[in-house]
Protein backbone atom coordinates (compact mmCIF):
# COMPACT_ATOMS: atom_id res chain seq x y z
CA UNK A 1 0.00 0.00 0.00
CA UNK A 2 1.23 3.76 -0.87
CA UNK A 3 0.25 6.54 1.10
CA UNK A 4 -0.43 10.18 -0.57
CA UNK A 5 -0.01 13.08 0.55
CA UNK A 6 -1.15 16.25 -1.59
CA UNK A 7 -0.48 19.71 -1.05
CA UNK A 8 0.01 23.07 -2.70
CA UNK A 9 -3.70 24.08 -3.40
CA UNK A 10 -5.22 27.95 -2.53
CA UNK A 11 -6.65 30.07 -3.91
CA UNK A 12 -5.92 31.94 -6.72
CA UNK A 13 -7.20 34.18 -9.29
CA UNK A 14 -8.35 33.41 -12.31
CA UNK A 15 -5.57 32.95 -15.54
CA UNK A 16 -3.15 32.23 -12.18
CA UNK A 17 -1.37 29.26 -11.98
CA UNK A 18 -0.70 26.83 -8.88
CA UNK A 19 1.41 23.72 -8.67
CA UNK A 20 0.46 20.59 -6.53
CA UNK A 21 2.36 18.28 -5.49
CA UNK A 22 1.78 15.15 -3.71
CA UNK A 23 4.33 12.74 -1.83
CA UNK A 24 3.95 9.25 -1.73
CA UNK A 25 5.62 6.74 1.47
CA UNK A 26 5.35 2.93 1.01
CA UNK A 27 7.11 0.44 -1.38
CA UNK A 28 7.70 0.96 -5.30
CA UNK A 29 6.30 4.03 -5.98
CA UNK A 30 8.21 4.71 -9.38
CA UNK A 31 6.73 0.83 -10.04
CA UNK A 32 3.14 2.40 -10.60
CA UNK A 33 1.35 4.75 -13.41
CA UNK A 34 -0.05 7.99 -10.96
CA UNK A 35 -2.96 10.33 -11.57
CA UNK A 36 -5.03 13.32 -10.88
CA UNK A 37 -8.19 13.62 -10.13
CA UNK A 38 -10.96 16.72 -8.89
CA UNK A 39 -14.38 16.65 -7.23
CA UNK A 40 -16.57 20.09 -7.67
CA UNK A 41 -19.38 20.24 -5.40
CA UNK A 42 -22.24 18.47 -6.08
CA UNK A 43 -20.22 16.12 -9.16
CA UNK A 44 -18.63 13.22 -9.53
CA UNK A 45 -15.14 12.61 -9.83
CA UNK A 46 -13.37 13.22 -12.76
CA UNK A 47 -10.20 12.30 -14.31
CA UNK A 48 -7.26 15.42 -14.70
CA UNK A 49 -4.11 13.65 -15.81
CA UNK A 50 -2.19 10.20 -15.45
CA UNK A 51 1.90 9.61 -16.11
CA UNK A 52 3.20 6.13 -16.66
CA UNK A 53 5.78 4.62 -14.37
CA UNK A 54 8.55 6.06 -16.15
CA UNK A 55 7.26 9.46 -16.63
CA UNK A 56 7.52 8.76 -20.48
CA UNK A 57 3.70 8.47 -21.04
CA UNK A 58 0.65 11.10 -20.24
CA UNK A 59 -2.66 11.95 -20.54
CA UNK A 60 -5.07 14.73 -20.27
CA UNK A 61 -8.63 15.51 -19.67
CA UNK A 62 -9.51 17.66 -22.77
CA UNK A 63 -10.74 20.68 -20.14
CA UNK A 64 -7.08 21.06 -19.32
CA UNK A 65 -4.90 20.00 -22.41
CA UNK A 66 -2.48 22.06 -22.81
CA UNK A 67 -3.06 24.23 -19.22
CA UNK A 68 -1.95 21.85 -17.15
CA UNK A 69 1.41 19.61 -16.71
CA UNK A 70 1.94 15.73 -14.90
CA UNK A 71 5.20 15.14 -14.07
CA UNK A 72 7.10 12.59 -11.26
CA UNK A 73 10.60 12.57 -10.26
CA UNK A 74 10.87 8.71 -8.69
CA UNK A 75 13.83 9.65 -6.69
CA UNK A 76 11.67 11.73 -4.43
CA UNK A 77 8.49 9.84 -4.79
CA UNK A 78 6.77 12.37 -5.70
CA UNK A 79 4.11 13.43 -8.45
CA UNK A 80 2.96 17.03 -9.22
CA UNK A 81 0.30 18.66 -11.30
CA UNK A 82 1.39 22.34 -12.78
CA UNK A 83 -1.49 24.05 -13.62
CA UNK A 84 -1.91 27.71 -16.14
CA UNK A 85 -4.13 29.80 -16.64
CA UNK A 86 -6.59 28.47 -14.18
CA UNK A 87 -10.71 29.07 -14.89
CA UNK A 88 -12.99 29.50 -12.10
CA UNK A 89 -14.24 26.18 -13.52
CA UNK A 90 -11.21 24.21 -12.27
CA UNK A 91 -12.22 24.85 -8.55
CA UNK A 92 -12.25 21.37 -7.28
CA UNK A 93 -10.83 19.59 -4.28
CA UNK A 94 -7.71 18.03 -6.06
CA UNK A 95 -7.06 14.23 -5.17
CA UNK A 96 -3.45 11.81 -6.58
CA UNK A 97 -3.95 8.46 -6.61
CA UNK A 98 -1.83 5.53 -7.67
CA UNK A 99 -2.77 3.46 -9.95
CA UNK A 100 -3.14 -0.66 -10.17
CA UNK A 101 0.04 -1.16 -12.68
CA UNK A 102 2.18 1.03 -14.40
CA UNK A 103 0.81 2.09 -17.89
CA UNK A 104 -1.53 5.30 -17.86
CA UNK A 105 -5.46 4.65 -17.17
CA UNK A 106 -8.53 7.46 -16.70
CA UNK A 107 -10.94 5.85 -14.37
CA UNK A 108 -11.15 5.97 -10.68
CA UNK A 109 -11.71 2.02 -10.89
CA UNK A 110 -8.04 1.13 -11.97
CA UNK A 111 -6.46 3.44 -9.06
CA UNK A 112 -6.10 1.61 -5.16
CA UNK A 113 -4.39 4.29 -3.46
CA UNK A 114 -6.37 7.84 -2.81
CA UNK A 115 -4.70 11.07 -1.21
CA UNK A 116 -6.98 13.10 1.06
CA UNK A 117 -7.39 15.44 -1.20
CA UNK A 118 -6.22 19.47 -1.29
CA UNK A 119 -8.76 22.65 -2.65
CA UNK A 120 -8.10 24.51 -5.14
CA UNK A 121 -10.15 27.52 -5.54
CA UNK A 122 -9.76 29.95 -8.52
CA UNK A 123 -11.83 33.13 -8.24
CA UNK A 124 -13.06 35.40 -10.99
Amino acid sequence: QVQLVESGGGLVQAGGSLRLSCAASGRFFSSYAMGWFRQAPGKEREFVAAISWSGGDTTYADSVKGRFTISRHNGKDTVYLQMNDLKPEDTAVYYCARAKDSGVVITTARYDDWGQGTQVTVSS
